[in-house]
């Protein structure tokens, strides 16, 4: 069983490609879309074998687990695979004309891959260890790529931004040799069997605060955030468009992972704390993006603000609660992407990202205005769009699990977003244009296609994800179900044999 390493091997294969014909640089972004379109189609086909047959894994090198290297794909794991495979896609066809020639040559797309290729990993990894190790290579890749191009805005980004991110990795290895220290073991499966059956387990609580103040970190989580919006804005946007759908995302999903799985035995100290954590993320963030012009500074401190939706789901802790959260993690992964292509295309417009020096894009562009408003109000939760109906779950969890502060946190929470949303329509589009600019002074005002094809493309899957949302929640349940059961996660990881010793 092989197909749980493809999702790692596809980027691999992709980069070796990459610089095999690097001086063919007019054959990159080529390149670069079709290893980005093999992977969709395999996180696709993953997804359906993973739907049908249930949890598939691999022990590479033929060690069984918990000794060797363990690569498991369950119903969680294959949703994110499909969510990374839709971005890469997206992002290599908006780069053929976003990214100037320049920044190409200094190995634009073979580090996108090898950032795509430590998302995969993260996903797909059993093993904690391993993990980390993912986490290195997608921040080693994710360096290059915000410094790419050496602007003094991005290397002041970069500092914050690598820095606070090896603090994390810091407490990251802490909380994996202490873990390893009292446990012995450090495949996923093997220790939710252990720690369930632990006498003293509440000692692991040390290790599980390490993990979630790294994981909070790389998530921007409440008040770990602020490395975020310092540095997210400053790459051009196809790199920050990137970032901003898939690196915290993957905070996300290793946190809801290790507390669903191992680290259940504390619940009355960890799921108020992830309530409260959840809370103030929402807060602060829409709030602090009410007072910003600029618009990917808006965008990135709602990418802290709708973090907290994800968190309030893992703290509710019922099926309908975490199926909550995985689907508004799909939900804003595509949305929140979209929305920084849109901003994009704004500045290729108009040649600025200030609200205060653009305006009246509506009688110019108007259809630039619908590809706006698709992603912008599913963010702000307006039916029959995906995030309406992400955010319903939630609330309605909330309300049925007794949680109801958070649930009207995250009601607030959702007009302040809107209010946001339309700032930014209200200031682009709407209003006068200024006097003293001219609206097509970037590029001439001139959209390739290639950078509007995949706008439309993530609103269209924004529209779908509303209006199919039955299909896409019922799998978000199965996951929900897996993760809040992990009996069959386990017996899949160690077998049987393991299991009756």
């Amino acid at each position: 069983m092989i197909l749980p390493a493809l999702p790692v091997l596809f980027p691999l294969i992709t980069i070796i490609f990459l610089l095999i014909n690097f001086q063919r640089r007019e054959w990159q972004p080529w390149i670069s879309l079709t290893g980005s379109l093999l992977q969709l189609m395999l996180a696709i086909f993953i997804l359906i074998r993973v739907k049908h047959e249930g949890i598939l894994v691999l022990h590479t090198g033929n060690w069984l687990a918990p000794f060797g290297i363990t690569l498991v794909m369950d119903a969680f794991s294959s949703i994110m695979i499909l969510l990374a495979g839709i971005i890469a896609v997206s992002i290599s066809i908006y780069s053929f004309e976003a990214i100037d020639r320049q920044r190409q040559s200094f190995f634009y797309f073979p580090m996108v891959h090898g950032l795509l290729m430590g998302v995969n990993g993260a996903f797909v990894t059993g093993d904690i260890f391993n993990l980390y190790v993912w986490f290195e290579v997608m921040l080693m890749a994710s360096f290059v790529l915000i410094t790419l191009g050496g602007e003094k805005k991005q290397l002041r980004g970069a500092v914050k931004y690598v820095t606070l991110n090896l603090v994390s990795s810091l407490l990251f290895l802490a909380g994996i040799g202490l873990l390893y220290g009292k446990t012995g073991t450090l495949n996923m499966a093997d220790l939710a069997l252990k720690l369930s059956i632990a006498d003293n387990n509440i000692l692991i609580n040390t290790s599980a605060v390490l993990f979630f103040v790294a994981f909070s970190i790389k998530s921007a989580v409440f008040p770990f955030f602020f490395w975020l919006p310092a540095s997210y804005h400053t790459p051009p946007v196809a790199i920050t468009a990137l970032f901003a759908g898939l690196l915290t995302k993957v905070g996300v999903y290793a946190m809801i992972r290790f507390y669903t799985l191992f680290f259940v035995q504390d619940k009355l100290f960890w799921h108020p704390l992830f309530l409260w954590i959840g809370g103030f993320t929402m807060v602060v963030g829409v709030l602090t993006a009410a007072s910003q012009y600029d618009m990917r500074k808006i965008l990135s401190f709602h990418i802290i603000s709708q973090i907290g939706y994800m968190i309030m789901g893992l703290g509710i802790f019922t099926v309908a609660g975490v199926a909550g959260a995985i689907f508004y993690m799909a939900h804003n992964i595509i949305a929140k992407t979209n929305t920084f292509l849109v901003a994009g295309l704004i500045n290729r417009v108009t040649g600025s990202y200030d609200l205060k020096s653009i305006g009246g894009l509506y009688k110019v562009r108007p259809w630039l205005a619908i590809l706006f408003i698709i992603p912008a109000f599913g963010l702000a939760g307006i039916p029959p769009l995906s995030g309406f109906f992400g955010k319903l779950i939630l609330i309605s969890a909330g309300f049925s699990a007794g949680e109801y502060v958070i649930s009207f946190v995250a009601l607030a929470v959702g007009l302040f977003t809107l209010f946001s949303m339309v700032k930014i329509w209200n200031e682009a589009f709407w209003k006068a244009r200024p006097e003293n600019s001219d609206p097509f002074k970037g590029e001439n005002g001139k959209l390739p296609v290639s950078m509007v094809l995949p706008v439309a493309f993530l609103g269209l899957l924004t529209l779908t994800m509303g209006f199919a949302v039955r299909p896409i929640l019922d799998f978000a349940m199965d996951a929900s179900m897996q993760l809040l059961n992990p009996g069959p996660y386990i017996e899949a990881v160690l077998g049987n044999n393991y299991l009756s010793q």
